[in-house]
């Protein structure tokens, strides 16, 4: 009820627009005479110290530190200064007139879902920022155009352009998608399809989610095929999988490449390891058909 009586004087103190020249009065007892007075309210910023009685008036104080009053008012002592929730940062210090302001901090947004700062999304790979995350709005993200690529997540990158591999008179032996750049080949040097192939493997396992178990199977078995010990692969987090897969491509031969196809059907990968053949089959056509290999 203390609450409530002090809510509608505060908003009714407002709504008045009450000033020097027409402050906030308020009725009361004189506790002495018994007689009814008019008591004048205390400017924001104070607080009332002591009601006014017959003989003298209202007594207002300053709030102390770490204290406010934004309305006129004649609350027995100032409101105290708030703080910062979770993930905010102070966008305007407490004063005696006016409570702080918070926002969230960088990298966060107020989320009106839970009333709290939020971590801006990640536009994942194939996507590119369209409009950065600000502090009361999250990323947007989109999908990448024709002609560009993003391979990583961030709240902060815009997809990249294709390279153009006529520009450094190249031939393209894939064309890039919105998730990996295009591959370019030289056809005076031809080169086995699967070795093209290891060009976009890192971003095939970015884009291509797998389940972490399924993950964890199939770098245990590249690491068993090159005659690598398990390293603890079953504790591996995904960013740990994912670099060791890394690591795994580039030492990598074609039949090991071609042979990372089983193993993803193997350990329950099938729609990846299909979607991975057929960009094979893209490169492996582009060599027997567009590519003429000189001989003697």
């Amino acid at each position: 009820m203390v609450f409530a009586h002090l809510l509608l004087l505060l908003v009714a103190s407002d709504a008045l627009g009450y000033s020097i020249d027409n402050p906030l009065t308020y009725e009361r007892r004189d506790f002495v005479t018994g007689k009814p007075v008019k008591c004048t309210g205390c400017q924001p910023g104070s607080y009332l110290r002591a009601h006014c009685t017959t003989t003298q008036s209202s007594q207002c104080a300053p709030c102390p530190r770490g204290t406010f009053t934004e309305l006129w008012n004649y609350i027995g002592k100032c409101l105290r200064c708030g703080v910062c929730g979770i993930n905010q940062v102070v966008k305007k210090q407490c004063t005696a007139f006016s409570d702080c302001q918070c926002e969230c901090k960088e990298g966060f947004f107020l989320n009106p879902n839970y009333n709290m700062c939020t971590r801006h999304s990640e536009c994942p790979s194939g996507q590119g920022v369209l409009t950065e995350g600000t502090a009361e709005k999250n990323t947007v993200c989109q999908t990448c155009p024709d002609g560009t690529f993003s391979n990583i997540s961030s709240a902060r990158l815009n997809c990249t352009n294709h390279k153009s591999c006529s520009d450094a008179g190249l031939k393209t032996v894939l064309r890039g998608s919105s998730w990996h750049d295009s591959v370019c080949g030289n056809c005076d040097q031809p080169k086995d399809g699967a070795e093209y192939l290891k060009e976009i493997l890192p971003d095939f396992f970015v884009h291509h989610k797998m389940t972490i178990k399924k993950k964890r199977r199939l770098v245990h078995k590249l690491l068993s095929e090159s005659g690598e010990k398990d390293s603890g692969t079953s504790q591996m987090n995904f960013s740990q999988l994912q670099r060791k897969i890394e690591e795994w491509i580039p030492s990598s031969t074609s039949n090991q490449v071609q042979k990372l196809l089983e193993i993803m059907s193997k350990v329950g990968a099938e729609s990846n390891a299909e979607k991975l053949k057929s960009k094979l089959n893209r490169i492996n056509r582009f060599l027997t058909e567009d590519c003429t290999v000189k001989t003697e």
